[in-house]
């Protein structure tokens, strides 16, 4: 399909930074991997040293209203357990936030050292009261910083800074520095933490420009033939710093904004990201909004007890993180999000928002290289030191989201194609629900298990797309969408399509949407019913094949005045409904050259009538309506189980269709440009299906 690629294509000198192939996971999950070395944890006098040195710089967003904070004013007791929960450290935390100083900035660390090995790692927590991002909001809220330090050279090997989930890869950074402590652009709303080791401290840099230093060295997306081009460090940054947009919901909770439930009385609208940045529904915008700020720089926190510190604003407390190891749990009420999908193929897509555990219960709590998210980090660090376990490959879902509009060489509303999109979306797959938001409108699953899924797009103002995806088991990247892409299309130029296959006379294996001018642009295995939103103004092809192969093609032209769904009721594959498809698609063709000559005779004439014809756009004219003549005695002869009849008749199409493309070549001068160019791709898919037809065993 064509697309507007000026953004794109600047993207493609990213993948001479990373040039490692493979793809991996974020946090702690099931990776696969060598078994890493037993840790145990440094003394303390030794563990704060560690902490004092590294102890990173914090650039929070200027919406920012979640800082590092201590829950221990938040706790309570039940059941002979301490606990925190949601409602009293919301409440609790801004409560005291009135006097307009964050508080009880605090830092936990915590450093351990791999037995045998000259590697020791001091991790840094951050506990916010509760995480507001887009669609994946919760109560409380825990990140980290690891830093690998060789401890015979006292130089940091590695940084990993954690991300969204573990369905995202972390944000990492191999052999930084030693005399730049960590720097972290702490994500508005959801925390996540991308590293900065640029000379502009405070902003993302995911490529080397002039003489800065790129920040980012994680694994570039390839192995995906269609993705070339877009050899992106898999490095979850922070895209209102790259100019992407990402909007934010508000909260609710038994079906009424978060900020007006009773155990929040000091919880207010202002209490949230602010209103400049927060849309009240994706379902409730008729199409994406604009003019959404960008990242700029707010507080920033530093630790005091260190020499040389640049400038901050806010000094944090750094305190072990054994001083809050007797907190048993961080509770906190279900709050849903009913992720839409196309009705047809509706699946239980809520509830798949959750809290947080505690940093002392996770895996990476013990071993630190859990969190390695980067196959080429890890394998570098198991070269270095015989405690960390070599990396094994695991799954990836990716593509590129973009945005469907019309072509300006289409005739109006009758043709598509695809640009660029400035606004991030959120993506879910069924089998593990967990929405993972776009970073510069690619959508990137990891740790993802072998087998068929659902993957289902959801963005502000668009309508949501909705396919299924076949995982292999061997690592390689699987692509979503039409070579890796996913077209989407605002909520107001959107008309569903859907596919009722439980009517259709052979069970059907998979359902694909063709524009004349973008191309393919929807592709999906299929069971029973299926339903995509595509642009009303395009004008499509819908294929659909059955589990013997065999092909059956119908014509969908959506009007953009009507909101209406377009229903194919029983889709068929064989000869009949292709011979149908071309009779279909040459009559459109001949009645728009007829309205553009002016004639509005609906005559479809003869054979011969063509060559008696002194002007070029009638005899363009009449070949097209000897086209549809014999497509539908072929047509018939396949419904009277014909065989014979049916290919004689599809022959005389075939000989006819070329008769047209010398009637077309004389007669482009006359015709509207537009016009030409989608007579043109018509004949293209015409030939294509007789072709089919011609080939086809089934009737």
């Amino acid at each position: 399909m064509t697309d507007s690629r000026t953004g794109i294509e600047r993207r493609a000198v990213l993948g001479a930074l990373a040039g490692i192939s493979g793809a991996s996971m974020a946090g702690c999950s099931a990776f696969e991997r060598d078994a890493d070395g037993q840790t145990s944890q440094l003394d303390d006098d030794a563990a704060r040293a560690l902490a004092t040195r590294f102890a990173p710089t914090l650039y929070f967003d200027v919406h920012e209203p979640w800082f590092p904070t201590d829950p221990r004013p938040y706790t309570s007791e039940r059941d002979g357990e301490t606990l925190v929960t949601g409602f009293d450290a919301f409440d609790g935390y801004h409560e005291r936030y009135r006097d307009g100083s964050p508080p009880d900035p605090t830092v936990f660390y915590r450093a351990v050292e791999y037995e045998d090995s000259p590697l020791a790692v001091v991790q840094f927590w951050f506990y916010s009261v509760f995480d507001q991002f887009t669609t994946n909001f919760h109560w409380h809220d825990w990140e980290v910083l690891h830093v690998f330090v060789d401890t015979e050279t006292g130089d940091p090997q590695l940084h990993v800074a954690s991300s969204h989930s573990r369905m995202v890869p972390n944000n990492e950074f191999l052999d930084p520095d030693p005399e730049q402590v960590p720097r972290i652009l702490v994500e508005l709303g959801s925390h996540s933490s991308t590293l900065s080791v640029n000379d502009v401290p405070d902003r993302f840099q995911r490529v080397a420009i002039e003489d800065l230093l790129a920040d980012i060295t994680n694994t570039a997306l390839e192995g995906i033939e269609d993705l070339a081009d877009l050899e992106l460090p898999l490095a979850y940054g922070l895209p209102r710093d790259e100019g992407s947009r990402l909007p934010y919901l508000v909260p609710e909770y038994d079906g009424a904004p978060i900020y007006d439930h009773e155990r929040l009385p000091s919880v207010t609208r202002e209490s949230l990201i602010d209103d400049d940045l927060t849309v009240r529904s994706y379902d409730a915008l008729t199409s994406p909004p604009t003019g959404l700020p960008t990242r700029e720089t707010g507080l920033v926190f530093g630790h005091h007890e260190r020499q040389g510190e640049a400038d901050t604003d806010v000094e944090y407390d750094l305190v072990p993180s054994s001083e809050i190891e007797h907190i048993a749990a961080f509770t906190g009420p279900q709050l849903s999000f009913e992720f839409a999908v196309p009705d047809v193929v509706e699946d239980a897509m809520a509830g798949h928002i959750t809290t947080t555990g505690t940093p002392w219960s996770q895996p990476r709590y013990e071993n630190p290289a859990a969190d390695i998210s980067v196959p080429n980090h890890r394998t570098t660090l198991a070269d270095r030191y015989d405690a960390i376990g070599e990396a094994a490959p695991i799954n990836t879902v990716v593509a590129r989201l973009t945005e469907t509009i019309t072509a300006d060489d289409a005739p109006e509303n009758e043709g598509l194609t695809t640009t660029e999109t400035a606004l991030e979306s959120v993506v879910l797959l069924e089998s593990d629900p967990e929405a993972v938001p776009t970073f510069g409108g690619v959508a990137v699953v990891q740790d993802v298990p072998a087998g068929e899924h659902r993957l289902t797009v959801n963005g502000a103002g668009r309508a949501p797309h909705s396919e299924r995806v076949s995982v292999t088991d061997d690592g390689t990247p699987t692509a979503a969408g039409v070579g890796g892409e996913i077209p989407l299309v605002a909520r107001n130029e959107s008309t569903k399509l859907e596919l009722m296959g439980e009517n259709a006379s052979t069970a059907l294996s998979t359902v694909a949407v063709e524009d004349d001018f973008a191309g393919r642009l929807y592709e999906s295995s299929v069971e029973g019913n299926d339903a995509v939103y595509v642009h009303a103004g395009g004008a499509y092809t819908t294929e659909v094949r059955d589990g013997d192969d065999a092909v059956g093609a119908y014509r969908v032209n959506p009007s953009p005045e009507a909101e209406s769904t377009v229903r194919i009721e029983r889709p068929e594959t064989g000869k009949a409904p292709l011979s149908e498809f071309v009779a279909d698609i040459a009559d459109e063709t001949r009645l728009a050259v007829a309205a553009a000559n002016g004639n509005d005779d609906d005559d479809d004439g003869d054979e011969d009538g063509d060559n008696d014809s002194s002007n070029a756009v009638e005899g363009l004219e009449r070949a097209l309506a000897a086209v549809v003549e014999a497509a539908r005695r072929a047509a018939e002869r396949a419904r009277d189980s014909e065989q014979a009849g049916a290919d004689r008749q599809l022959e005389t199409v075939a000989e006819r269709l070329q008769r047209v493309e010398k009637r077309l070549a004389a007669a482009s001068d006359d015709l509207p440009q537009s016009l030409s160019n989608a007579t043109r791709n018509r004949l293209a898919q015409a030939d294509q299906r007789t072709e089919q037809a011609r080939a086809a065993e089934k009737l």
